[in-house]
């Protein structure tokens, strides 16, 4: 088989979702192709929940465990107020990456976690985070560098 082969010798089965096409750039990165620009490949609407200002910092606090919604709230920094925070994990609930468990006492106790499918989002949240800390020096002095010459 030629290295540029890529065509599917086996059919996928009828109720299997369409995978987007896949081809590399120039410098063998790897980028997502649509059939349509309508159909986004259904990226757009999981992109957005997971890029909005809490999401992704919940689901990283919930890798490590199980936690109530005030142990939760203190371990996120940066001062989300309790209704965001609840709005944010109704969303994941929805979405079916976080699971809420209620328990009848009194206060009622409520508790968050990372459901299967959640779970399996963290080698990439991990993946994010590394990324991220292995390029905050180079991100700080680009936009230092940006900043000084559009002022």
């Amino acid at each position: 088989m030629s290295p540029g082969h890529t065509d599917v010798t086996a059919p996928a089965a009828a109720t299997a979702p369409a995978a987007p096409a896949a081809r590399l750039t120039e410098a063998g990165d790897p980028v997502i192709v649509c059939e349509t620009p309508q159909d986004e490949c259904g990226v757009r609407d999981v992109l957005d929940r997971l890029g909005d200002k809490w999401s992704m910092y919940v689901m990283v606090e919930l890798t490590a465990g199980t936690l109530r919604f005030k142990e939760l709230q203190r371990r996120i920094h940066g001062d989300v107020s309790q209704r965001m925070l609840t709005l944010t994990l109704r969303r994941l609930e929805r979405d079916g990456l976080v699971k809420r468990t209620v328990y009848p006492t009194v206060p009622p106790q409520v508790e968050y976690e990372l459901t299967d499918m959640g779970r399996s989002m963290s080698h990439l949240l991990k993946s994010l985070s590394d990324w991220s800390i292995a390029h905050r020096p180079a991100i700080a002095e680009a936009r230092s560098e940006y900043d000084e010459s559009h002022p």
